[in-house]
């Protein structure tokens, strides 16, 4: 093993680590480990400081101010603190699209670890990592602050470009970074609270001497005006006096009302009611008599009505009695008849018996005479076989038809799909379709037909593809939209559900068609249009999302995803002038021939241009197969000769197969005749057979028939019977005769005697009537009467409403009034003599007592907030001394450790310096720390600025305000980045030489310190550790030699020398 490398330089020994450190000498939240992957200059990185004084060192350009980068941004810090970009995504590796950023803090034991990371891409979108898991950028910000680390704290984490800014801290803001960085944690709480409650304070001295002042002022001019307003007050009591007797007006006037009322009115209701009373009372008693003779007459007319019922129940009888002598007359001499037709029948008879006989013998003789029919079964077997031979020839033809026909109804399908094609490829939306296809969308027509054949499928719109969509007039700005706008766009389908984009993707997965969603948000404003005249002057005119018409939806979208609305429209006279276009802060525009966009650099104002020749349109211009357009045109006129050939072909075989089938029906005729013939003679010969056998039966019935004489008595036995019955009818049509008569008789007396009670009815009616007309009268006198009282009452509700709606009767007021006057007259001249010694009393100043009561209630409206004043200013004041007799005397007791920590730092390196609290009483935001220095034993301590030192002394002076914080400080880290630019070699030296000493101290936080160089034979301790960054093309293998600890000679080997 090879013997250790021989130390180039001294080292300090190292002091012995505080009780409060670690076996492994870190302190809760030192950073014990950076990881950087994809971080500006990194592809990888991983780094692991040591817990004191870290040296980090490597040359310009390196990568050591990424580290810093790398610390700020990982531990929650924002850019603009580093000076360096305003967004996160800048940090990424230049052709990367994602990185992160890992540091590991030491937790409250050894092997506790906190690993904090931060996930960034090109997109400005940061994840936030704790130890693994994913959390929220609050929590990792609570865990930094645990530890108390300021990132944004120049005394703590001072960046390379920010140097210059903690030179340029005035004393108040200084004061303010120290107070945050060392000491107690509530003084910069109590600072704060001093300075606001100072402000208070201020502002409740102000408003005290204004009110004071305010008052006295009010209470002279209100002393000055008493006499005026005696008089006025004196005025006002008779005008009140006036006025409280014009309210008892109305109530005297209802009060007169009202007994008028009471007495008169009311009184003459009351009579007019008991006449009607009375009257009705009559009228009723005389319709007692009346009701008793109704009803009296309601019984004779209930018997009239039995009686008149009987009557009718008689008469009915009467006419069922010769209903049936009616009946039996007309069967009596039907039976006569029948005996007559009896007599004739038995002669008609024999006559018929005669007459068959005859027709029987005929019928016979012509049976006999009948010849057989023979059937000519050779004819009848021709004419079959001809039928079947033509039956034959029309099922072929049939099917050479159905041949022709099918194969018509295929030319006429395919003439059909060749128009639909011809039609569909003449559209617009089909040129569309087909340029996209041809720019490499082969299934887009498939995707669109479905679409439109699932629209009822979709929960909202669907739009697409979006070239279907846009409407561009000039052929000009559609070359610009198909230019500018991503090709996958013009063939995308946009959705406004989710739901729906996934279905659509899902189910035309084999298309290849993109689905965009687009998300509404609710108050998105576009940019309007604003040409200006410098604009116009350069030849812009319009803007790249005002030139074509299309749904909103699609318009936005284009937008979004294009940038439509920052890209600008010129001619030629823009393109002479580009240069003068960028000028007005336009990046990207069109001319004629060219497209022109300008960028900005990530990581310096540097501006490029980029210029573009105009492609012509390929997907807006019409650029159909117009040779396949001709050969559809084609296809459809074979076709049709086609159509028209077969048509008329069939038309043949139609005729041939109707001739056919002409023959075959009158070869059907003549076998039809044969067989006809032989059916008549076969029918002739049952017929007669039928006829025989009739006439057969006919004579045998006849023979059969009943005998005429047994026949006749039985009608004469008939008649007898019915004679009978006739005269018992008679009989019983005598008894209701004699029973009707006596009826009509009662029936004549019951209506004598109604008619005689109806005569009385009406004279006692005609005299109730008469009574009824007196009852009547006096009940409208009556309904007049109350009429009139309701109208008083009206009258005098209204009297007494008008009366309260000028005043309420109260005690004290009902008091007063019965003071004052009991008659209207007496009243109101009483109102008129108050008046007038009122009107008499006259003033110059009208309002001079509302303006006395006004400055009355503002003076005790004014001592009243001074007294709560004066009260806050003493709370204030006591809250203020409490406060600064607890931040006062221990920000003394830091600035003054400061100040010799400083000064005796100071004195090492330069000649003296001190560090003072510059006091302002209670205007604690004027307080501040006031950093003096001289460099020269003949000048005078000066206040550091950048007025009075130079740059090097400067940062000499700063890296000692830094040092003598270190013994002070709460917080677990201090980064300063490159703070030894611009000393001269003497002061580095000792600046080193402080910084090692103070890293050896007790309870030192740990220090980063960047540096491109570092000075020959400088003294170093075990508390330094040296970081160095080498960076370039052929570095890895010799990084990996010196990662592992070997000699330098390993190192130079590796790198190939």
């Amino acid at each position: 093993m090879a013997a250790p490398r021989a130390a180039k330089r001294p080292k300090f020994a190292s002091g012995a680590a505080p009780s409060q450190r670690g076996e492994d000498d870190y302190v809760p939240g030192n950073i014990v480990e950076i990881e950087l992957f994809n971080f500006m200059t990194y592809d990888r990185l991983v780094c692991c400081p040591g817990p004191r004084l870290n040296l980090v060192v490597g040359p310009n350009g390196s990568g050591k101010s990424s580290l810093v980068c790398a610390i700020a941004l990982g531990l929650a810090g924002d850019p603009n603190i580093l000076g360096r970009a305003s967004s996160v995504g800048a940090f990424v590796k230049r052709g990367e699209v994602a990185g992160h950023v890992k540091i590991s803090l030491r937790g409250d034991t050894p092997d506790d670890k906190i690993c904090i990371t931060r996930k960034i891409d090109t997109k400005n979108k940061s994840e936030w990592l704790l130890n693994g898991a994913t959390v929220p950028k609050k929590e990792v910000i609570d865990v930094i602050k645990k530890f108390n680390i300021q990132v944004n704290n120049l005394t703590q984490f001072l960046p390379q470009d920010r140097v210059s800014e903690f030179a340029k801290l005035s004393p108040i803001q200084l004061l303010e970074e120290t107070e945050k960085a060392v000491g107690d944690p509530d003084l910069p709480i109590q600072h704060r609270q001093l300075v606001e409650r100072s402000k208070e304070l201020k502002a409740l001295e102000v408003a005290i001497t204004q009110k004071e002042k305010t008052l006295n002022n009010l209470k002279a001019l209100n002393a000055e005006q008493e006499k005026d307003v005696e008089r006025v007050r004196l005025r006002d009591n008779l005008l009140r006096k006036a006025e409280l007797m014009k309210k008892k007006l109305p109530w005297l006037k209802f009060d007169m009302m009202q007994k008028e009322f009471i007495e008169v009115i009311k009184e003459k209701e009351k009579s007019a009611k008991q006449e009607m009373e009375e009257a009705a009372r009559v009228w009723d008693d005389s319709k007692g008599p009346i009701d008793k003779l109704k009803k009296h007459k309601a019984t004779h007319t209930s018997n009239i009505k039995k009686i008149n019922s009987q009557v009718n129940e008689n008469m009915n009888n009467r006419q069922k009695v010769m209903d049936q002598d009616l009946k039996l007359n007309a069967e009596l001499k039907a039976t006569f008849d029948d005996i007559e037709d009896l007599k004739k029948q038995e002669k008609s008879r024999q006559q018929r018996i005669l007459k068959t006989k005859e027709d029987l013998a005929a019928a016979e003789k012509e049976l006999e005479d009948l010849q057989p029919y023979e059937l000519p079964k050779a004819e009848n077997a021709q004419l079959t076989d001809q039928i079947a031979r033509i039956n034959v020839e029309i099922k072929n033809l049939k099917a050479e038809r159905n041949a022709v026909e099918s194969q018509l109804a295929r030319e006429e399908e395919s003439m059909r799909r060749c128009c639909d094609r011809l039609k569909e490829m003449e559209s617009k939306n089909s040129k569309l379709l087909q340029a996209l296809q041809s720019a490499g969308a082969d299934k887009i027509v498939e995707a669109y037909h479905w679409v439109q054949a699932n629209k009822k499928n979709f929960r909202e719109e669907v739009y697409g593809p979006v070239l279907l969509e846009v409407n561009v007039q000039d052929k000009l700005h559609a070359t610009y939209l198909e230019n500018h706008v991503p090709n996958y766009i013009w063939k995308s389908f946009i959705t406004l559900d989710a739901s729906d984009r996934d279905y659509i993707v899902r189910e035309t997965k084999q298309y290849g068609i993109p689905v965009l969603n687009y998300l509404v948000h609710e108050g998105t404003r576009r940019q309007p249009l604003n040409i200006t005249p410098e604009m116009k002057q350069l030849g812009i005119y319009s803007r790249l999302d005002q030139v074509f018409q299309a749904p909103d939806t699609v318009k936005d979208v284009l937008i979004s995803q294009a940038g439509l609305d920052n890209s600008y429209i010129g001619t030629d006279e823009t393109h002479r002038r580009a240069d003068e276009v960028s000028e007005l802060g336009i990046g990207d525009f069109w001319t004629p021939d060219n497209h022109y966009r300008w960028s900005k650099s990530r990581y310096s104002s540097y501006m490029s241009a980029n210029v573009d020749a105009v492609r012509p349109s390929r997907l807006f211009k019409s650029n159909l197969d117009v040779s396949g357009i001709e050969d559809l045109r084609l296809q459809k006129e074979n076709h049709v000769t086609n159509i028209e050939g077969m048509r008329e072909a069939i038309k043949t075989l139609h005729r041939k197969q109707r001739q056919l089938e002409d023959e075959e029906a009158n070869i059907h005729k003549q076998k039809e005749e044969i067989i006809n013939a032989m059916r008549y003679h076969k029918k002739r010969r049952e017929e007669i057979q039928r006829r025989v056998d009739f006439k057969r039966r006919t004579l045998k019935d006849m023979s059969r028939e009943e005998d005429v004489e047994s026949s006749t008595r039985k009608l004469l036995d008939q008649v007898a019977k019915l004679n009978d019955e006739r005269f018992h009818a008679m009989m019983k049509l005598k008894d209701l005769l004699t029973e009707a008569v006596a009826l009509k008789w009662s029936h004549t007396e019951k209506n004598m005697a109604s008619v005689e009670l109806d005569t009385k009815i009406w004279e006692m009616e005609k005299d109730v009537k008469k009574l009824e007309k007196e009852a009547n009268q006096k009940a409208r006198n009556y309904e007049d009467y109350k009429r009139i009282t309701q109208e008083h009452r009206r009258r005098l509700s209204i009297a007494k409403q008008k009366a309260e709606s000028i005043a309420m009767i109260t005690k004290d007021l009902e008091k007063e009034f019965r003071a004052m006057p009991t008659t209207v007259e007496e009243l109101e001249a009483a109102i008129q003599d108050t008046e007038s010694e009122a009107n008499s009393m006259l003033f110059l100043n009208q309002n001079v007592l509302q303006e006395y009561q006004n400055r009355q209630h503002e003076i005790e409206s004014i001592s009243n907030k001074l007294k709560d004043d004066k009260g806050e200013h003493e709370i204030c004041c006591s809250e203020i001394e409490t406060v600064k007799g607890k931040w006062l005397p221990t920000l003394r007791t830091l600035v003054s450790k400061i100040n010799d920590t400083f000064s005796r730092n100071f004195q090492e390196m330069a000649v003296a310096g001190e560090v003072s609290l510059d006091e302002h009483g209670l205007d604690f935001d004027h307080y501040g720390i006031l950093i003096k220095v001289k460099f020269r034993q003949t000048s005078q301590l000066q206040v550091l600025s950048s007025h009075h030192q130079s740059g090097g002394e400067r940062s000499v002076s700063t890296i000692l305000y830094l040092v003598s914080l270190q013994d002070l400080t709460n917080c677990p880290f201090r980064v300063v980045d490159e703070i030894n630019q611009g000393m001269d070699p003497i002061n580095e030296r000792k600046m080193f030489q402080q910084l090692v000493r103070a890293a050896s101290q007790i309870n030192t936080p740990q220090c980063f310190l960047l540096t491109p160089k570092l000075l020959p034979d400088l003294e170093y301790s075990d508390a330094c550790s040296i970081l160095n960054i080498m960076n370039g093309p052929w570095i890895e293998e010799p990084a990996k030699a010196w990662s592992s600890g070997d000699c330098w000679r390993t190192v130079v080997s590796a790198a190939g020398h």
